[in-house]
């Protein structure tokens, strides 16, 4: 599949040209079905998309269903690595959104999380997410060590996170990816451009048949095309 990859001079305008695809694709589902689901991800290179998408015009937070991709094992709603409370400070204690659900990363029982959210992802199937990759070519809270493209569950316990499994991720009709600065430079030539593998996680992208890459000069400066 030939990926749809968009390369601005900073990273401050591929967040707000991603905030931009969002917002539409939100305003769209809400006009053609009534709601939009979405999952999106607690990490510092979503803040400034984050910021953006709620100063966004036209958007029906009311009619808008938020899950999140990971959440650290043992982290609660205050901990500073909190993949929920990132996204209650940037996106949902901002809009009225009308529901957002959780993983809990400190209960006593993560495979009974795992269990629930999967229960309630079926209940509610994303439309869309929006992603981002780690300088190792991770994909949300899939690392090479506990990547299986073929995964049997929605959901896992991996060694350090709760994560959504990379079949479930690749199930929603359109992704949304930013991934910017020079350290991730690597890792987005070989998702882009190299071998799909497994020790390359985010490389099962060039797969997918509707995700867009939002980058800046510098993570794009190893590809040999930007389309």
């Amino acid at each position: 599949m030939q990926a749809s990859v968009h390369a601005y001079e900073t990273h401050q305008q591929a967040s707000l040209a991603a905030a931009e695809a969002v917002a539409a694709e939100l305003r769209r589902l809400i006009t053609e079905r009534g709601r939009a689901i979405a999952i999106f991800s607690g990490d510092e290179s979503q803040a400034e998309l984050l910021d953006h998408l709620v100063n966004a015009e036209r958007i029906e937070w009311t009619r808008v269903i938020g899950f999140h991709a990971f959440e650290f094992l043992g982290a609660d709603e205050d901990s500073p690595n909190s993949q929920r409370k990132f996204l209650f400070d940037h996106l949902v204690y901002k809009v009225p959104m009308v529901e957002f659900h959780g993983l809990r990363g400190e209960a006593a029982n993560p495979e009974a999380v795992c269990a629930n959210y999967a229960a309630l992802l079926k209940t509610r199937p994303p439309d869309f997410a929006v992603l981002g990759i780690g300088q190792g070519g991770e994909l949300a809270g899939i690392s090479p060590g506990n990547c299986d493209f073929h995964d049997s569950a929605t959901v896992k316990v991996t060694e350090s996170a709760i994560a959504l499994t990379i079949p479930i991720l690749m199930a929603y009709s359109s992704l949304f990816v930013i991934a910017t600065g020079q350290e991730k430079r690597q890792a987005i030539q070989a998702a882009i451009e190299g071998v799909i593998t497994e020790t390359c996680p985010a490389s099962i992208l060039q797969t997918h048949p509707s995700v867009r890459w939002f980058l800046d000069e510098d993570a794009a400066a190893n590809l040999n095309q930007i389309i």
